[in-house]
């Protein structure tokens, strides 16, 4: 069962926008959190708690100073941005208050690892959160601060010396990946759409770790068109056995939901339902492994009405230990809210109507034809000797 969960939520996150016709809409948030609150989650066993702004001195945990100006400048007046950081480019053009509202994003997700560690929660969700594209001199990917990296920099400067970050977005999870690099402390685990056919061109099964910290990066590289039966089945033949021999002492999560066969800037097939079970998946390996210590964020996500909110309420509900019913009707008050905020229809229940399940990998046997076993057995072949472990 989950204990105490905390989310962290402030309306100014929604601040966070690109301006109009960018697909990182910030009507994704507010439906989310107005999802959250129809369904009475914010209620009971969860504390909607905001934090602060993360810091400079926070951000240069993960960013540096001369990073940190250009954003700042950028923020201020945009005419000011600097293409040589990433900023004002057609992925991420700057915006007024840019760096205000990235910095509270940033320290969302600080908060939510800081009350896990200390123990004021068992579970923390920010899904505003999980911008993992962000490098330490430079924006990338509709990412400005890499809120998940600072999160586990923060964990660390508060003593942890084991943590795992998993990545479930469409894209690889690279800002995170690149910030650990040589860090043998945190595992970083992306499952992503192939380098061959979305961006960021990264994640091969044989970026593996720096030197002194091989094995810590590990990348299941999915073929475009994988569903729900492979997907689950490339996590469950990669996630548990990694997280037991890693033992990490808290689990940090991203569950972009760009995964899913309405997103329109990716490529893979998976239904709310298979996010749903990924997302649960990660809540019992949290409760096997670091004594039930997660933080959870959001990430990409850009069908912002149909998908998005549904993904990111279950994980709320997941982590607030009251779980949704697929089936269950999605509040029609909320439904209308969807219509006039975006003139979309939404979805009428909390399902797609499908029923995940999959082969375990281990017991089922390596299919040679099969390109998702194939990416399975890269990454095992790549990763798994370096913590003891058999391809």
């Amino acid at each position: 069962m989950s204990g105490h969960a905390q989310l962290m939520w402030d309306e100014a996150v929604t601040r966070y926008d690109f301006g109009p016709g960018h697909p990182m809409d910030p009507v994704r948030l507010a439906l989310t959190m107005r999802l959250v609150e129809e369904f009475g989650l914010h209620r009971g066993d969860v504390d909607v708690v905001s934090a602060r702004a993360a810091g400079d001195s926070t951000l240069r945990l993960v960013h540096r100073e001369d990073y940190l100006r250009a954003v700042r400048a950028a923020s201020v007046d945009p005419a000011d941005a600097d293409p040589a950081y990433g900023i004002g480019t057609e992925d991420d053009p700057a915006f007024p208050g840019m760096h205000e509202a990235s910095a509270l994003i940033a320290g969302q997700s600080v908060g939510a690892a800081e009350a896990v560690w200390g123990g004021s929660a068992l579970h923390a969700v920010n899904f505003a959160g999980g911008l993992h594209h962000a490098m330490p001199g430079g924006a990338a990917g509709f990412c400005i601060y890499n809120d998940a990296a600072v999160a586990v920099a923060r964990l660390l400067e508060l003593g942890a010396q084991r943590v795992a970050y998993v990545d479930l977005d469409v894209h690889h999870g690279d800002g995170v990946q690149a910030a650990f690099w040589e860090d043998p402390r945190v595992l970083t685990v992306s499952l992503h759409e192939h380098p061959r056919t979305l961006f960021p061109q990264t994640g091969w099964p044989e970026e593996t770790g720096g030197e002194g910290a091989e094995g810590s990066a590990v990348n299941v590289a999915l073929p475009a068109g994988t569903a729900d039966a492979g997907w689950l089945r490339a996590f469950h033949a990669v996630v548990p056995e990694l997280l037991a021999a890693f033992r990490p002492e808290v689990l940090v999560t991203q569950h972009g939901a760009d995964t899913h066969f309405e997103d329109p800037l990716a490529h893979l097939a998976l239904s709310i339902d298979a996010q749903r079970a990924a997302a649960a998946a990660c809540h019992d390996l949290a409760h096997e492994h670091t004594g039930g210590r997660w933080v959870a964020l959001g990430g990409g996500g850009y069908a912002v009405a149909e998908v998005v909110p549904r993904a990111w309420t279950h994980l709320v509900a997941i982590a607030a230990g009251r779980p949704i019913d697929p089936r269950t009707p999605v509040p029609e008050d909320w439904r209308h809210e969807v219509y006039s905020r975006t003139r979309q229809v939404a979805p009428l229940r909390m399902t797609d109507g499908r029923e995940p399940a999959w082969r375990d990998f281990d017991g089922s046997g390596y299919d040679p034809a099969d390109r998702v076993d194939q990416a399975v057995l890269a990454t095992r072949r790549a990763v798994f000797p370096a913590h003891g472990l058999l391809p």
